[in-house]
């Protein structure tokens, strides 16, 4: 007879978090070097469901106190983080734009983004 072995849920749920915040990076990777438009669509919804996903365990977590969020100087860096994405954002549009002939991209303005967030309050991104 063999004894078994059982992992406590918490280290369980951490094991199945990681892998789901994997799979969305091999996802989005496999999404953007796609080039046929039906191969791209079918990884953006295996990304967008594996988001939910992982939204959903992360939020199971919190409620039963196996997951804190951040202090307030990680928000700082992740404040400077942004702008400093931001300020990326409009120099590849300002870029394209030469480039196209002042057509404008086709990606949103991360700062509008942003301004609705600060509007609203605290939602995870994956909502």
């Amino acid at each position: 007879m063999y004894q078994q072995h059982h992992m406590p849920d918490e280290d369980l749920a951490y094991t199945v978090l990681a892998d789901l915040k994997r799979v969305v990076r091999e996802y989005a990777t496999a999404a953007t070097e796609s080039t046929c438009p039906e191969v791209r669509q079918m990884f953006t919804h295996l990304l967008n469901s594996t988001l939910k996903l992982q939204g959903n365990l992360f939020q199971a977590m919190q409620s039963q106190n196996m997951y804190s969020t951040a202090s307030s100087a990680l928000r700082q860096e992740i404040d400077k983080q942004t702008k400093e994405y931001q300020q990326t954002q409009q120099k590849t549009t300002q870029y394209l734009q030469q480039r196209l002939g002042n057509s404008q991209p086709s990606f949103p303005q991360y700062g509008q983004f942003q301004q609705q967030q600060q509007n609203q309050p605290h939602q995870p991104f994956y909502m």
